[in-house]
């Protein structure tokens, strides 16, 4: 796919933050979501990515520190074929990295088909 500015990347962005299943963010708590071109360690390959403690395992509620997550838009938009493809990408890990955030892994997330 060919770049897109940045404004045409967060109208692409927020058009997905729509999409996004029912209920799926209902219960998050205490969780940012940064955009961002690429990961600190240069991987090409990863499009979004989990900080932070899982609800199941939390301990006293207010404690903690926020949890993030990341998607990475030049990995997002490389990765895409067009605008469409790249909206749902950016759902499907949207969803995912929240996934991890309500304590399903990866192999679970691939089986659910949100890998």
């Amino acid at each position: 796919m060919e770049a897109l500015s940045d404004e045409e990347f967060d109208a692409i962005l927020g058009e997905a933050l729509d999409l996004l299943p029912a209920g799926v963010t209902e219960q998050l708590d205490n969780v940012a979501l940064f955009v961002e071109d690429r990961p600190e360690n240069g991987d090409r390959h990863l499009l979004g990515l989990y900080e932070g403690t899982p609800i199941g395992e939390r301990g006293i509620a207010g404690f903690e520190m926020p949890d993030n997550i990341f998607i990475y838009r030049d990995n997002l938009i490389d990765f895409a074929e067009d605008a469409d493809h790249l909206r749902e990408e950016i759902v499907v890990t949207i969803v995912h990295e929240i996934a991890h955030f309500y304590g399903i892994d990866d192999d679970r997330l691939h089986e659910l088909g949100w890998g």
